[in-house]
């Protein structure tokens, strides 16, 4: 693995022929959500069962949050005392009509990675998959529907629904977009009723979506990765 900046970001990039992005395979971009290392999701390379010449690259994003033990970082920020207040109400906030401060800039820092991407791998952007976990996967979608240029697929694992006007009337211009949707029934977080909501919007628009619910929370577990692999070799035509 070799770490790189594009877009302005702090990129890891690995797999492919030498394990640090070599090659000329398909590309899987996934973000990590908020509060964590910037690495996060580098640790899932393990567990992902794909071809070899798949290569992956894993930003980090742009906000360091200095109230965290740790080098914790986030796409936006977030007002986390209202959050846990709401929390321990046993109230999961319906986040639909907000648009964050900072969404824009976010999305702009990873239209500039997808950018700088296709030009140093020498690549077409209809052999990338684009997506992320939890705050990740919010901007994830919304650059998909923000920045049109094609996608193998889009990756949306334990999201929410934000900024719900403007992607609804961006939608139709996504049609048939193959979407990866996973969500925890008992998430403590983002509740799992918003989360259907998403999927009902691509389905909406005729997206085929592959939708893995589990009996969890806000978490990753191996259901959800077989199916995330399984998704990756559907979308890049690449078997392990």
């Amino acid at each position: 693995m070799r770490v790189t900046k594009l877009g302005g970001l702090r990129t890891h990039l690995a797999g492919g022929v030498d394990g640090n992005g070599g090659g000329d395979g398909p590309l899987v971009v996934l973000m990590h959500g908020f509060g964590a290392p910037g690495d996060d999701l580098v640790g899932l390379l393990p567990v992902l069962r794909v071809a070899p010449e798949v290569r992956f690259a894993f930003p980090e994003a742009p906000l360091s949050l200095s109230e965290f033990p740790f080098a914790a970082r986030a796409w936006w920020p977030l007002d986390l005392a209202g959050l846990e207040q709401a929390r321990m109400r046993g109230e999961l906030q319906d986040r639909a009509a907000e648009v964050p401060e900072g969404l824009a800039s976010a999305r702009e820092h990873v239209v500039a990675l997808l950018d700088e991407l296709q030009t140093s791998l020498g690549m077409s952007s209809e052999r990338i998959v684009l997506g992320g976990f939890s705050q990740g996967s919010m901007l994830a979608m919304d650059v998909a529907l923000s920045d049109l240029r094609p996608l193998a697929g889009l990756v949306l694992l334990s999201t929410t629904l934000i900024n719900a006007d403007q992607w609804r009337a961006r939608l139709p211009k996504r049609a048939g977009l193959p979407v990866f949707q996973s969500h925890g029934r008992r998430d403590p977080l983002l509740p799992f009723a918003a989360a259907q909501r998403v999927r009902e919007l691509w389905q909406g628009v005729g997206s085929p979506v592959s939708w893995t619910e589990f009996d969890g929370g806000h978490e990753l577990p191996p259901r959800v990765l077989q199916g995330l692999c399984a998704f990756i070799a559907q979308c890049l035509g690449s078997g392990v």
